[in-house]
C-alpha cells in the first residue's frame, strides 16, 4: 500500500530539520526521514560539543564574501531572508543560553544536545511526521494523473508519494557518523550537475613531515597569517594554527583549506606584524650579537623551538652563529623569507573522516536562491550542505542550514 502526503524531507540533520519545522506549522503535512536511528549527530558533535550555531557577521548584508561556491552570490537571497539575528531570536523563544567566543562565533553556553532539542520541538510544534531508522533505497517520478509525483521505496516505512521532495542529505564528510553521496547520486538522477567535491574545513598533510622534524614540534601553536600562494583569487586568515604528527591543523588551516586546490602551495607568515626582511638587513649594521639571538630579539613572539628549528636547516645552520652584522643580505633575505612568506606545499588532507563539511556539491545554476528548488524538476529541493555551498569556519555553515532550510520550508508551503 502507498502513503501519500504532501511533503518528504529526506535528512533530519541542521538543514532537514528546520524545513520540515517551517513547513510543517505553515500548515503542510511533512515526514522526515532519515537512515540514522539518532537525529542531528553533526549538530551533536560540533563545537567541542557545543555546537557554534551561527556567526554574527550573517546579519543580513551581503553573505557571499564568507562562501565557497561555483557562483558564491546565490546565498544572498536565503540569507538575508533569515539571519543570524532570527535564529538566536529562536534560541531565546527556547531559553537557551548562548555566548560569543571569537570573531562572532556564537556558542551554546550549555551543550549542543540545546539545538538539536530546540529543531524537534518545533517540528513537533509542525506536527512532523518522524521516520528515523528508515533508508531510501528507490525514488522515482511518476505521473498519478494529477500531476507529477515523487515515488520513495523505503526500508523500513513501506513506498511513499509526495508532491515536495526535499533533500537535505549532507555531503560526505564524517562518514563515521552516516555521512554519504546519496543526496549527489539522487541529484544526478533527476539530471542534475555535481559540482566537484573535495574535503574541506580540514587538516593538511604534507610528504615527508616526520622526515623534515616536524613531528617533534606536534602541539605547538601560533597566530599566522595563512593564505594560497597564488592566483587572482589569493585568499588569507589571519589565525592561529598547530602543528601535529601529520601536517597542519587548527583554525587557520581549516579555514584555508576550503579554498586550497590539489598541487598548488600555501603561504604562512609566521609574524605578520614584522617586516623581517627591512629589520635585518638594515638593523645589522654595527651589531655586535649573532644572528639567533638577533633574531630571538625581532620576533619575540616566535616559539624559540620553532625558531631554533627553523635555523638548524641546512640553509640557515651555517650563519645562526655568525656575528649579525657580517651575514650578507641574501642570506637574511632568504630567512626572512622562511618567517614571512614560508612557502609550503601540501600532499593532501586528513579527508572526509576529518573533514568538518564538503565542498562542492549540487551545482547552485541549477537552483532557485530564493526558494532552493531544482530548476530542472518541479517540487524537487535541496537544502544545506549537499548544495554547492561551504561557509568559513565560525557558524557559517549552521546558518546556511538554517536558511537554506527555512527558504525550502517556505516555499513547499506556499
Amino acid at each position: 500500500m502507498k502513503q501519500s502526503i504532501h511533503t518528504i524531507i529526506i535528512g533530519a540533520g541542521a538543514a532537514g530539520m528546520m524545513a520540515a519545522a517551517v513547513a510543517g506549522q505553515r500548515g503542510v503535512k511533512v515526514v522526515l526521514m532519515d537512515h540514522a536511528t539518532k537525529i542531528g549527530e553533526k549538530i551533536r558533535i560540533s563545537g567541542g560539543g557545543r555546537c557554534n550555531f551561527t556567526n554574527t557577521a550573517l546579519d543580513g548584508g551581503d553573505a557571499s564574501p564568507y562562501f565557497v561556491s561555483q557562483n558564491p552570490r546565490f546565498v544572498r537571497s536565503a540569507m538575508s531572508q533569515y539571519t543570524a539575528r532570527d535564529f538566536m531570536n529562536l534560541l531565546r523563544e527556547h531559553r537557551v543560553r548562548y555566548h560569543e567566543k571569537h570573531k562572532g562565533q556564537l556558542f551554546c553556553d550549555d551543550s549542543a544536545q540545546n539545538i538539536i532539542d530546540v529543531l524537534f520541538a518545533e517540528c513537533e510544534k509542525g506536527g512532523v511526521q518522524w521516520r528515523t531508522g528508515c533508508s531510501v533505497t528507490a525514488v522515482h517520478a511518476v505521473n498519478d494523473g494529477s500531476g507529477m509525483r515523487f515515488e520513495l521505496e523505503t526500508s523500513t516505512a513501506g513506498t511513499w508519494r509526495c508532491a515536495h521532495l526535499i533533500i537535505a542529505t549532507g555531503g560526505y564528510s564524517i562518514p563515521a557518523i552516516g555521512a554519504s553521496g546519496f543526496g549527489y547520486t539522487l541529484a544526478e538522477q533527476f539530471n542534475h550537475t555535481i559540482s566537484p567535491t573535495a574535503p574541506a574545513l580540514v587538516p593538511l598533510t604534507f610528504a615527508e613531515w616526520g622526515k623534515q622534524g616536524w613531528t617533534e614540534l606536534a602541539g605547538l601553536a601560533l597566530p599566522v597569517r595563512i593564505g594560497t600562494a597564488e592566483g587572482k583569487k589569493n585568499m588569507s586568515f589571519d589565525e592561529d594554527v598547530l602543528i601535529s604528527h601529520k601536517g597542519l591543523t587548527g583554525p587557520g588551516v581549516l579555514q584555508i583549506s576550503s579554498y586550497w586546490q590539489a598541487g598548488a602551495a600555501i603561504t604562512l607568515n609566521l609574524q605578520p606584524d614584522v617586516d623581517l626582511e627591512c629589520a635585518l638587513c638594515q638593523g645589522k649594521v654595527g651589531a655586535k650579537v649573532q644572528l639567533d639571538t638577533a633574531l630571538a630579539q625581532l620576533v619575540p613572539n616566535l616559539p624559540k623551538r620553532l625558531l631554533a628549528h627553523l635555523l638548524s636547516k641546512p640553509d640557515f645552520e651555517k650563519i645562526a652563529k655568525h656575528k649579525w652584522a657580517d651575514v650578507p643580505d641574501k642570506a637574511l633575505k632568504q630567512l626572512a623569507q622562511q618567517v614571512n612568506q614560508w612557502r609550503l606545499m601540501p600532499s593532501g588532507t586528513e579527508g572526509y573522516k576529518k573533514a568538518e563539511v564538503t565542498r562542492g556539491g549540487v551545482a547552485v545554476k541549477e537552483l532557485n536562491g530564493g526558494t532552493m528548488e531544482s530548476r530542472l524538476h518541479e517540487g524537487l529541493y535541496f537544502v544545506g550542505e549537499v548544495v554547492d555551498v561551504t561557509g568559513w569556519l565560525g557558524g557559517y555553515n549552521f546558518q546556511w542550514a538554517w536558511a537554506s532550510g527555512m527558504a525550502a520550508g517556505r516555499s513547499v508551503s506556499d
